[in-house]
């Protein structure tokens, strides 16, 4: 269990964060893997931005998905050796 030095340390992070985070990364899936099936036309102003970005960079979007990933996945990695 955590101690009462521990508890003021670690703390759990906003659902906000996660939430936005999860969706965004969501979005970026679906743009890279799946652009022909995004409605353009009804995301407002990000629509024509990731249709300008399917078309013109999308090699740049693939590499960018795969970084994210690395990224994250070496932080975790990481943080648990930290954590240890």
């Amino acid at each position: 269990m955590a101690t009462a030095a521990g508890a003021t340390y670690f703390q759990r992070g906003s659902l906000f964060w996660f939430t936005v985070i999860t969706l965004s990364f969501g979005y970026y899936t679906w743009v890279v893997f799946w652009p022909q099936s995004i409605p353009y036309q009804n995301l407002g102003p990000l629509g024509p931005f990731t249709q300008y970005l399917v078309d013109h960079h999308h090699t740049l979007l693939c590499n960018g998905y795969w970084l994210a990933w690395l990224i994250h996945v070496g932080e975790s990695l990481y943080a648990i050796v930290l954590c240890k």
